[in-house]
């Protein structure tokens, strides 16, 4: 298991899988390529943001967390 979730690298991971560019999401998300930049560099992202990359990139990102939330629990033997 990661010791922490990286939800920026998953991104940029998708994004270069389905060969998206930066300006791409720049322009979905109504903003400049370097917040695009910014949010591959974050361990965290605000939700709605999030909600909004997963529609557009067809992939459910929370689901990362749900499986790391699963990990963690049989970790501690819950």
């Amino acid at each position: 298991m990661e010791e922490k979730l990286h939800v920026g690298r998953l991104i940029q991971a998708k994004m270069q899988e389905d060969g998206r560019s930066v300006s791409w999401l720049a322009g979905k998300l109504h903003c400049d390529r370097s917040n695009i930049y910014r949010i591959y560099r974050s361990h965290h992202i605000d939700t709605e943001q999030l909600l909004k990359i997963s529609v557009m990139l067809h992939h459910d990102f929370f689901s990362h967390y749900s499986s790391y939330i699963v990990e963690s629990f049989r970790n501690l033997n819950l």
